[in-house]
């Protein structure tokens, strides 16, 4: 199951050269970057750890990329994603984020049903990264 959150999540993964475009694109537009990581990529997760600090002052795509690298060296099993921050408001605001990588298996998630008072239905979303069950011997176990 491949996660799709951010901009380009339903694409290919962007390779580095298509990741270096659209941080140009982003440096052109005058928006700072950060890059955030997280084993957990729940959709309601929506605060991933950072990797240092945003860049606001770094206005080279080189720079980002190898900030991006020693994130890639650190976490290479962890979702790791650019987040580009627009302060033209005078707040700095998210304008576009994308997943710049991947752990080799996406666990994926469960959706679960809960039927509660009357016959209410509600329904909540369970990362299986948290089960601890390996790729496989997750839909043979009764949940």
């Amino acid at each position: 199951m491949r996660i799709t959150q951010g901009t380009f999540s339903f694409l290919p993964d962007l390779s580095d050269e298509q990741i270096t475009r659209q941080i140009d694109y982003c440096l052109g537009n005058g928006w700072a970057l950060g890059i955030e990581y997280t084993d957990d990529p729940h959709p309601r997760n929506t605060y991933w750890e950072m990797f240092g600090a945003p860049m606001f002052d770094l206005r080279d795509a080189a720079g980002i990329m190898a900030e991006l690298a020693g994130c890639r060296a650190t976490w290479p099993q962890h979702y790791i994603r650019l987040t580009a921050f627009d302060s033209s408001a005078g707040t700095e605001s998210i304008v576009m984020a994308f997943i710049v990588n991947r752990p080799q298996v996406e666990p994926g998630f469960k959706l679960l049903r809960h039927e509660v008072e009357g016959r209410t239905v509600r329904y909540s979303i369970e990362s299986y990264a948290v089960q601890a069950q390996p790729e496989g011997a997750r839909y043979t176990q009764a949940n």
